[in-house]
């Protein structure tokens, strides 16, 4: 097998650029930039210098400016490999909340928006039901607040709402015509179901504030089948209950979303210019807008929901630069991100945005720490390894980001402007 370590050839991956045909993205090495490390990073340096039991993947992005403040951006990776399967978690509810925002804006409808109430029923005895939210200011659910408890604490219930609206066909569709072929949706999260339940669908309808209806989804199901046809498998061992299955575990019938595929929907909603329409998602301003402001928001500064500070301090989820024990961030840093973690995967995509400075880069990667090799035995090494090392590597390209020299620096007011304070809606 060949070593990590050494990605000495250019991996060629495909980007959408403003042109009919996509263009490749051309990857330079990310292990020249990181061997300059001291020991002021130590699990940083601990984690390069033995990547492999890791299954250590980076995406580093540096964005230069032109004069008229278009983005530039060079790609560096570290391990990349499409065809390494890693569990995503909860990676994937950003591309579930970006498509229901699609969906939305193509149903034209009036008065469907992101704040109309949403009423999801259940066909069969294991679907459940939701006709109330009260964490949401009206008292009911909508697409706007699934996203929200979605983006700030990474809520699996919303993420699942959204799931059971779209229905497997959609998403995967939609995934595969933008360019993102690497990437199967195929399972709610947390919910112990099997795979011909999360072929089908819950009925759906949207009401408007006086309870009159607008539109409404019968149960739904699809015959097709979205799995991963190289049937990876994960471990030495798994614990299936309270049994331990002495064989690697299946990941055949669980989601993926590749590496690069994570870092391509970040991109497509941080710089979509960059790319084509038909790879793009189609959203409306204001649902872009929408997306921006809670992927950057803290949970303690959200008013419904309110989050207890001691359970969800400002770093919560936050690992690339500030993951660990519970810290404020400076007021001048913007993190929109994702992150997930699940099976000793731990997993954070983020552009990065310091307004003081005015620098910005992306950074995407996942780190496995489980050194027994065992799932779900709950052994794993995240607090002593993966969230140190995710803490380190965002610390390293900050401290390079703010020491390389730029020709143009970069006008940050889209940032400041959707992630002021009094940008909340509730």
């Amino acid at each position: 097998m060949q070593k990590i370590l050494l990605p000495l050839l250019l991996l060629s991956l495909p980007l959408a650029a403003d042109a009919e045909t996509a263009t490749e993205i051309q990857y330079q090495p990310l292990q020249p930039l990181l061997s300059q490390g001291t020991e002021q990073y130590p699990t940083l340096q601990h984690v390069l210098t033995n990547p492999e039991p890791y299954r250590l993947q980076i995406i580093y992005t540096r964005v230069d400016r032109g004069a008229d403040n278009s983005p530039n951006l060079t790609y560096y990776q570290f391990g990349l490999d499409d065809n390494r399967y890693f569990y995503p978690a909860s990676t994937v509810k950003l591309p579930i909340a970006l498509l229901a925002l699609e969906w939305l804006s193509e149903q034209n409808i009036a008065g469907l928006n992101s704040d109309t109430t949403i009423f999801t029923d259940a066909a069969t005895d294991w679907q459940t039901a939701q006709a109330t939210d009260p964490t949401s200011a009206s008292g009911f659910p909508s697409i706007a607040q699934y996203i929200k408890k979605i983006l700030l604490v990474s809520d699996n219930d919303g993420s699942n709402r959204l799931y059971e609206l779209l229905g497997q066909d959609f998403i995967n569709q939609r995934l595969a015509a933008k360019g993102l072929k690497n990437s199967v949706i195929n399972h709610r999260l947390s919910v112990p179901l099997t795979a011909e339940q999360n072929r089908q669908f819950n009925p759906v309808s949207f009401v408007d504030t006086k309870g009159n209806p607008i539109l409404a989804l019968p149960a739904r199901s699809t015959n097709r089948q979205y799995i991963n046809k190289d049937k990876p498998t994960l471990g030495r061992a798994y614990i299936s209950g309270k049994e331990l299955i002495n064989s690697p575990m299946d990941f055949t019938d669980k989601n993926r979303l590749s590496l690069a595929d994570f870092d391509g929907v970040i991109k497509r909603l941080i710089f979509p210019q960059l790319f084509n329409q038909q790879q793009r998602f189609n959203l409306k301003s204001e649902d872009r807008d929408l997306v921006l402001r809670y992927m950057a928001m803290l949970p303690p500064d959200s008013t419904s929901p309110l989050y207890d500070a001691a359970d969800y301090p400002d770093n919560y989820s936050k690992f690339l630069l500030f993951g660990g024990k519970a810290q404020q961030l400076p007021p001048h840093i913007r993190i929109f991100n994702k992150a997930g973690w699940a099976y000793g995967h731990i997993i954070d995509g983020a552009y990065i945005v310091d307004l003081q400075q005015q620098i910005e880069f992306f950074v995407t990667a996942v780190v496995y720490a489980n050194e027994n090799d065992i799932l779900n035995d709950d052994l794993y090494q995240r607090e002593e390894v993966a969230v140190p090392f995710l803490r380190e590597l965002g610390q390293y390209l900050y401290q390079h980001e703010l020491k390389r020299p730029r020709k143009y620096l970069p006008d940050l007011s889209e940032v400041r402007e959707v992630t002021a304070p009094d940008t909340e809606i509730d």
